[in-house]
């Protein structure tokens, strides 16, 4: 297998906003949290961060404040995917310039792509890119289905490393990972499919839930890598409410409200985004209030 970037927990890291911009302060207190609370990884403005809203300089300059912060302790993998590839390549270009340790490309939304058109836009991007890239497939949101057998085949690239895995899909999980589980590493994109994909042979996982629950979500990994599955799968169905409270509305909706009540940021989420619905943020938060979150 290719050199991984990282095993066991990456936290998709929520970026703080307020209606003046991305609140720095709050971001950089978030990142030392996560930190010190033992993530493997940290991915900077991916789609929990709330990419596709951020200007491109907001984008740029948040990326290199969170290299800037983390300073070499943890890898940080920059969200550079678009559905433009000039635009994904300039991102990756200035990513890599800046000190990113790696890039997560998301596959093209809206104007999807064939999966002839997903293996030259990832290959072309990878091309300029220094650093490695990690694959991303979330076809619920993007429309656009990458297939194990397109992986094999982009894991021919020396600079595509790894796979973020989140349709949802077990089978097709499954038969990616008997395809290419030996030369790339695949991560779980699901919180709710830690364990499953864990039991699959993936390396870990790029996390919502390790927003608020960074180290309930690297003692899972943890667990699991060292043998103990009975504890991992424990701590997987003990979560499941949570878990499927912070997914009730659409990503990063109430993960936001969730690091919000934890004092991290505001509230705060742009348009199309909006807060979440008070039924379900009163249940979300009371399920933080019984984890002792807040």
């Amino acid at each position: 297998m290719k050199d991984t970037v990282f095993t066991g927990v990456a936290t998709a890291i929520v970026t703080p906003l307020t209606k003046d911009g991305i609140d720095y302060e709050q971001f950089g207190r978030l990142i030392e949290w996560q930190i010190a609370e033992g993530v493997n990884a940290i991915v900077a403005v991916g789609t929990t961060g709330e990419g596709s809203t951020l200007s491109d300089a907001e984008h740029k300059e948040a990326i290199k404040f969170c290299v800037d912060k983390v300073a070499g302790r943890v890898p940080v993998i920059a969200g550079t995917g678009s559905n433009d590839t000039a635009y994904a390549i300039e991102l990756t270009k200035f990513s890599c310039e800046v000190g990113a340790d790696a890039m997560l490309l998301v596959t093209p939304y809206y104007n999807k792509a064939t999966q002839k058109g997903l293996v030259a836009s990832f290959k072309a991007i990878a091309d300029a890119s220094t650093k490695p890239c990690i694959l991303y497939n979330v076809p619920s949101r993007t429309g656009c289905n990458l297939l194990p057998s397109t992986v094999l085949e982009l894991c021919e690239h020396p600079n595509i490393v790894g796979i973020k895995e989140a349709s949802g899909n077990i089978s097709q999980v499954a038969e990616l990972c008997a395809l290419v589980g030996d030369k790339i590493a695949v991560y779980s994109g699901n919180d709710d499919q830690i364990v499953p994909l864990l039991s699959l042979g993936a390396q870990g996982v790029i996390s919502v839930l390790s927003n608020i629950m960074p180290r309930a979500t690297v003692k899972m990994c943890d667990d699991f890598f060292a043998g103990d599955v009975a504890s991992s799968r424990k701590l997987q169905l003990e979560l499941l409410p949570l878990i499927n409270a912070l997914f009730c509305e659409v990503n990063p909706i109430p993960v936001k409200a969730a690091v919000a009540a934890m004092g991290y940021c505001e509230n705060y989420l742009r348009l199309p985004l909006t807060p979440m619905e008070k039924k379900n943020e009163e249940k979300l938060l009371s399920l933080m209030k019984a984890e002792g979150l807040i």
